[in-house]
Parts: C-alpha cells; structure tokens; sequence
C-alpha cells in the first residue's frame, strides 16, 4: 500500500478527479438486475465506501463524475456483439433512460458540481464517452476510480485511464463484483500491476492530507 504522503502527492485537489462506476439503481440497487452483483456491492461495503469518497471529494474540492450506463427503450446503437449484451436484453430490469434504473443510488448523493455521463454502448466509463475530454478541460492528472463491475467495468476504466496518461488510484474496497473472491484476484493480479491500490481510508486520509496543503 502507498504511504500517505505518497496518496498526499497523487491527490491534490485541483488535478484529481473521482469517477463512480455504474453506481445506479438498476445495477446495486434494492431492484437491480443484477442482484448477486448488488447484494455483493452492499454487504462487502463497497457502495457505502464509495459514498464515503464521494462526500470525501465534494469536502476537499476533488471533481466527481458519476458514469452510467443505459439503453433507449427501442434498443438502438446498443452493442449486440457479446453475451453480456445479449443477456442484458433478458433481465427483467433494463437499465432505460430517464429511468429510476439509471439513477445514482443511494446512499451516494450527487451534487450540482458533479457531472453524470451516459453512455449507451460499449463496456467503458470513459472510451467512447464524454469522460476523457471532461477529465482533460479539469486538468486532472490523477483518477481515483469507484464502482462496479470489478468483471469488466471498473477494470475497463482503470485500462484506459492508464493507455490516456493519467494516474489510476483504486480503493479496493470501494469496487465490487462477482463472485466475491473474483475482485480480490483481480485486483491482485491485474489492477495493481497498472494503478495505485490502496484502501478507502487510506484515500480519505490522502485527500485530507493533500487538502490541507492546498
């Protein structure tokens, strides 16, 4: 794990930005269509850290993107081109825009400051989407990313931070997916290899630290 004056150094408030990886209602809420996935997003605490970080980030001036994924009810430009997306299409709830399903949930709350960016294609937060050019006008260097799935998503995220030059931190116990003992390998294995692992108070502390130098 980084010390804390190394997470102090990564994340100065005016170049770092926190991204939420489909922390919608669709995916771990209470009615999710994924509800190993929520269940898990829940009991092991991880969408409870991620709304820590985020209160965290609106506290100390850290820029917070909420990245969502959705469909148009007639399905148009949506991918069709893997099982995920073709099994998506068979879930009882589908993740439509302008939906309860597409929401932030709770209890992760969203301020005027923050932006939400929607996607309806493909498997990543920010290729293909608003979130490289939103994160370059904020002058971030640094992207601490939060969320769900740590089977595609998150891993997706944290990839293409790293391949776009900017410095991947994740709190591994604010990301989840499934099984359970799948978010531990893979960030063992793989995200550690390409970011900055360390805990949600380790980032807490960091960004308290580095907030107050500011």
């Amino acid at each position: 794990m980084p010390s804390y004056e190394q997470l102090g150094e990564l994340l100065d408030p005016v170049s770092t930005v926190l991204l939420t990886v489909e922390c919608q209602q669709g995916v771990v809420g209470p009615d999710s269509a994924l509800p190993e996935l929520a269940r898990e997003a829940r009991s092991s605490g991880a969408l409870r850290n991620v709304a820590r970080l985020v209160a965290a980030a609106h506290e100390t001036g850290v820029q917070v993107i909420h990245a969502i994924a959705e469909r148009r009810p007639d399905g148009r430009g949506a991918n069709r081109n893997a099982r995920l997306f073709r099994a998506a299409e068979r879930l009882p709830v589908h993740q439509l825009a302008g939906s309860t399903a597409v929401r932030v949930a709770p209890p992760i709350e969203v301020t005027e400051e923050d932006f939400v960016v929607r996607r309806l294609h493909g498997l990543s937060p920010i290729h293909g989407t608003d979130v490289d050019a939103l994160l370059r006008n904020l002058g971030c260097r640094t992207l601490i990313v939060t969320g769900v799935s740590a089977n595609v998503a998150v891993p997706n995220a944290v990839f293409d931070a790293v391949n776009l030059g900017y410095t991947a931190v994740v709190p591994a116990d604010a990301i989840a997916g499934v099984p359970a003992d799948y978010t531990s390998a893979m960030i063992r294995n793989t995200l550690a290899l390409v970011a900055t692992v360390a805990t949600t108070d380790e980032v807490l502390r960091g960004l308290k630290r580095a907030y107050g130098r500011s």
